[in-house]
């Protein structure tokens, strides 16, 4: 979950009142008025171009063909007003060594709110998702907020890692972000058997955030495990952040990671993905063929993605880039690699509209330098989602989905990889 791009006209006016305090005893007040007005307007054309919403160019090429998948199961693991709960949202997704799958979402206890009481929760099934087990709690404190489920498999070990963000539940999203809230918080957790049982989270905020961050959002979905180069086995998590008033970074959002080299003992914040004229919020991650990283985040203004490449391990990170091609109503979205067919692949799932509607699985097999072909999952209401591969033939998604809006129902549904061709 992520806050609005409101927050964008207090950080220009606060750019504004730093330029005025440092011209105003240098220069006569004619001329210190006249260049006040000219800032004025130059701030109101930013605000209003850093809010625009806008669709892909007209020459943007497309994702086509747009064809319809058919699945070969379908559960649906969370339904609001069940459990005890008033609603759940942000699914995340992995499948364990042992070939367990684990769902997770924020269980919303009183509405379907950001902030509030919110705990993080998991089900477990153990048929490649035909059923599902009871509810567990990873974490409830009480009344404050519980979210943003990461989790990451360590297959060397076989331990599932879950990093999460917190805030004080009653806690408005707009006061985190001018600094009149307790800043957000990162957490990390762990599971030794197989996701039965999990560790009382500790807080990582020390090693991973940075003192002037305000708004922190982890993920959400599923981080990963590196395979390639000398970073084989460092532990990824993608996420976002916000700097407090948005005025010491100069920029609104921003991506970055955290990672762990020491197999989630300990963790670190890794590189900031430059936004140059982009907003970066949630973010998911990839390794590539070659093992670099690729980063693709939702945008706040625009109705596309955007990108950026890592050669060395999350360290540093290109310029964020547009991804004409995958539409998006500014939303979370999922990436996830595999080798199909001989061919590495890139499939990534989000609502491919300009409105929270029309799941799809689009798919490159260039690593991402294009994105040739695009697949309905389902062309109703829809919004977050979360990529697992099941098994050797199936690939899975788990996102929101519902009949008056999206925040009804966390659905579960496989394909078969062949579908994918």
């Amino acid at each position: 979950m992520r806050p609005s791009s409101a927050y964008s006209s207090q950080k220009a006016m606060n750019k504004l009142m730093i330029a005025s305090s440092q011209i105003k005893n240098n220069i006569p007040m004619k001329k210190y008025l006249y260049l006040i007005s000219t800032l004025v307007i130059l701030v109101t054309s930013s605000i209003s171009c850093k809010t625009e919403v806008e669709g892909p160019p007209p020459t943007a090429p497309a994702a086509t063909p747009n064809t319809q998948l058919s699945s070969t199961a379908t559960m649906d693991i969370y339904a609001k007003g069940t459990e005890g709960y008033s609603c759940f949202r942000i699914p995340a997704i992995v499948k364990t060594k042992q070939g367990t799958l684990l769902a997770f979402a924020e269980a919303r206890k009183t509405n379907c709110a950001d902030n509030g009481n919110i705990d993080l929760v998991v089900k477990r099934s153990t048929d490649e998702g035909a059923t599902w087990g009871p509810l567990i709690t990873i974490w409830d404190d009480g009344s404050n907020t519980c979210g943003n489920p990461v989790p990451v498999v360590d297959q060397s070990t076989g331990n599932i890692h879950l990093v999460m963000s917190w805030n004080v539940g009653s806690a408005d999203i707009g006061a985190i972000n001018n600094g009149t809230a307790v800043p957000r918080r990162a957490y990390a957790t762990s599971s030794t058997n197989d996701g039965l049982t999990w560790a009382t989270p500790s807080n990582i905020s020390s090693t991973t955030m940075k003192p002037d961050w305000g708004w922190l959002s982890t993920g959400p979905g599923h981080g990963i495990q590196l395979t390639k180069g000398q970073h084989a086995g460092r532990l990824v998590i993608p996420g976002c952040f916000i700097t407090v008033n948005a005025v010491a970074a100069n920029r609104d959002e921003s991506a970055f990671i955290m990672y762990s080299d020491d197999h989630g003992t300990t963790w670190k914040s890794g590189g900031i993905a430059d936004p140059a004229n982009y907003s970066p919020s949630e973010t998911t991650v990839a390794e590539l063929a070659d093992g670099k990283l690729l980063m693709n985040s939702r945008c706040t203004g625009k109705n596309y993605r955007i990108s950026s490449v890592s050669t060395d391990g999350g360290a540093t990170w290109s310029v964020m880039r547009a991804e004409y091609p995958l539409i998006d109503p500014v939303n979370q979205g999922s990436l996830l690699a595999h080798t199909l067919n001989a061919e590495y692949t890139l499939f990534f799932s989000n609502a491919a509209s300009t409105s929270r509607t029309n799941m799809a699985i689009t798919t490159s097999k260039n690593n991402g330098e294009n994105w040739a072909k695009r697949f309905i999952v389902n062309s109703g209401q829809v919004a977050y989602s979360d990529l697992v591969i099941t098994s050797e033939k199936h690939i899975g998604i788990m996102y929101e989905t519902g009949i008056v809006n999206p925040y009804e129902l966390i659905r579960f549904e496989t394909f078969a990889l062949d579908s994918f061709k």
